[in-house]
Formats: C-alpha cells, sequence, structure tokens
C-alpha cells in the first residue's frame, strides 16, 4: 500500500498555543509506520501578536499556503483583547470565511471510568448567523442604539444539516462496529429559537428538516429542541444526546457549556471543516495566566489532530490517537492540573505517546 504524505499547516497563535501545537505535531510524527502515513509541516502565522507585529491578523501568505499547499492545518488559539483596537479582528473567524469552513465539530465524550457515559458531537453552522459581525451604533431618541444582523440562509443550513446527518451516520457504523464504548441509536437534534425568531431561526429548522429527510438518513431519528431547553436538557441528560446542530451563535454557546460536562476545556476538541479541508483547533483560549508554565493541558490538541484524521479520512490514524488519550486519562496517573493533577505539558505528552 503507498505511503500517503498530508502536508499539514501549523499555526500556534498566541499564549500556550505555542505550546500545545508542537504536542499536535509530536503525536501526528509518533504514529505507527504501518498506517502508511507520512507528514510534513508548514510553520504559519496569526494571532494577535502576528497583529500586533505587522499590522494584520491573518496574513494572506498564511491564507494562501493553507489553500494551494496544505491538506489540513492545526490552529492553537487567540487573544482576544478586552477593548476594541482597530483593524483587529478575530483571525480564526476570517479563515472560517476565507477557506469556507462551514462546520465546526464538536465532540464531547467521557471514558470509560467516568460516573456517567456522555458521547455527543455538537456540530455548529461556522459562517453566519450574528457571526457575520455586521453591527452599527447610532443615536435613537432615547440614546444609543446598537444593531447587528442575523443572517441566515437555507444553502449554509441545509448543508450543515446535512453534515450533521452524515456524522451520525458514521458513529453509528463505528459503534455497530464496537469501537466505541457507549452504545445508542443514531439522532440529529435541531436546536433553534424559531418559537421567538421565526424567519431567521424558521429558515434554519425548516432547511435542516429537509436535509435530513434525505432517504440516507432513514436510520437517523430527527428530533427538534428550543435553545433554552436544549441548555437545561444538555445539562440534566447529556447521555442523551448524539448529534446536536445549531446555527453559529447557539452551536458556540451550547459546545463551550458542554465541555464542563467532561471536566475541562483542556480536554475538549474542534475541526472546521469545509470541503476536502479541516482544520484541527482546541476549544480552549489562549489562556495568560497559565502561559510559558508548561502546564497546559495538551489533550484538546492531541484530540483536534485526531479529528482532522477523520475528516481527511485517515479514522485508523485518528482511532490510535484517540485511544491513547483515553488511556491516560482512565489510568489518571498523569494528569495536567486542569485536571486536578501536577503533570506537566510534557509529561502528559510523553504518557501518551508511550500508550501510542
Amino acid at each position: 500500500m503507498p505511503v500517503r504524505t498530508l502536508r499539514i499547516g501549523l499555526i500556534p497563535g498566541d499564549g500556550i498555543g505555542k505550546e500545545v501545537i508542537p504536542a499536535g505535531q509530536r503525536i501526528l510524527e509518533a504514529l505507527p509506520t504501518y498506517l502508511n502515513l507520512k507528514f510534513e509541516f508548514v510553520h504559519l502565522k496569526a494571532g494577535f501578536e502576528t497583529f500586533q507585529q505587522t499590522g494584520t491578523a491573518l496574513p494572506d501568505a498564511t491564507i494562501d499556503t493553507l489553500r494551494n499547499d496544505c491538506d489540513g492545518a492545526l490552529f492553537g488559539a487567540v487573544s482576544s483583547p478586552t477593548h476594541t483596537v482597530q483593524g483587529y479582528s478575530s483571525p480564526i473567524v476570517a479563515l472560517r470565511k476565507r477557506l469556507d469552513l462551514y462546520a465546526n465539530v464538536r465532540p464531547v465524550k467521557t471514558v470509560s471510568t467516568a460516573p456517567r457515559p456522555i458521547d455527543m458531537v455538537i456540530v455548529r453552522e461556522n459562517t453566519e448567523d450574528l457571526y457575520v459581525k455586521q453591527e452599527r451604533t447610532y443615536d435613537g431618541p432615547d440614546g444609543k442604539v446598537a444593531e447587528a444582523i442575523k443572517r441566515i440562509t437555507s444553502k449554509a443550513s441545509f448543508r450543515i444539516a446535512t453534515m450533521a446527518g452524515d456524522i451520525a451516520i458514521r458513529r453509528q457504523k463505528l459503534r455497530d462496529a464496537d469501537i466505541q464504548r457507549f452504545h445508542k441509536n443514531p439522532l440529529v437534534t435541531i436546536t433553534h429559537k424559531s418559537n421567538v425568531l421565526s424567519q431567521t431561526d424558521g429558515l434554519f429548522r425548516e432547511a435542516s428538516k429537509r436535509a435530513l429527510a434525505n432517504p440516507k438518513y432513514a436510520s437517523v431519528k430527527v428530533e427538534e429542541q428550543i435553545v433554552d431547553s436544549m441548555v437545561y436538557k444538555l445539562f440534566r441528560q447529556p447521555q442523551d444526546y448524539d448529534v446536536i446542530v445549531a446555527p453559529n451563535l447557539y452551536g458556540d454557546i451550547l459546545s463551550d457549556g458542554a465541555a464542563a460536562l467532561v471536566g475541562s476545556l483542556g480536554l475538549v476538541p474542534s475541526a472546521n471543516v469545509g470541503q476536502g479541508f479541516a482544520i484541527g483547533e482546541p476549544c480552549h483560549g489562549s489562556a495568560p495566566d497559565i502561559m510559558g508554565k508548561g502546564i497546559a493541558n495538551p489533550i484538546a490538541t492531541l484530540r483536534s489532530a485526531a479529528l482532522m484524521l477523520e475528516f481527511l479520512d485517515e479514522p485508523a490514524a485518528a482511532a490510535k490517537i484517540y485511544t491513547a488519550v483515553d488511556s491516560n486519562l482512565e489510568q489518571g496517573q498523569l494528569l495536567s492540573p486542569d485536571l486536578g493533577g501536577s503533570a506537566t505539558t510534557e509529561q502528559v505528552l510523553n504518557d501518551i505517546l508511550f500508550k501510542l
């Protein structure tokens, strides 16, 4: 079988991104040779520090290299200034738009030693909603008025629901093969607020239901939840959910909140996915309070690397990483401080590399 070479862009960004992205590179380099995978890495720049140095948070050279020379990428973290900085905007949001990475996929999963089994994926539309960032402020008769456009299209809603349906089918095949630990029937939960936002969220609901009515999803149960009740049920009965699909804002809130169910943002991966391209991105931020201390949890990045491989059609390689990470967490002997341990980033990484 010929060796496949994947060219991966590495974008550390800011803060602890510089500490965890090298760990992602090392886990890819350590994959067994029988998987017939080889990696080449391209070091790229983006982030607030890049903005301070160059005047742009996302250099054109980074976009051009990703678009023309890479199969996928790993993105670390971005520092978000607490005040308005003229000319600055989030590079990861810009990346999603310019590369049409229309899906943000966030698995939330416990390991076998956890007190209750959780195994879900939140699939968030990644290109529109309030994140189109079209705002204005003006003087009204009673003072300042601020407005923001919420844009929902049938095209984006249809394709994100299709992505959710495909993920539900793939997860069921894995469960049927006993690769995953927790068994449940395939389910997609459409999350919206169409009882109030009848046109925008109503369109998302209608397009999602139309996408999931495709006969190829005949084995997938489809249900709906209003977003506020979804938040309640997510925390009360997370074991009931499989794949949750939502517009951009709701998906952002739900996925960050769901991280609390598994103990730490340092465990939760994500992938920004488009047609034939994926960027793995840990869900934690730049964490300036622990930057440079060598105690950042690398697991979200390692899982993000595996998730990237899933969307690059390398499920066996992804499974190797997932299994090694789960083994580290189940044994619980080398845990980073966010999980109540005292292990360093390097110690956690070396333990997982040993288990690979």
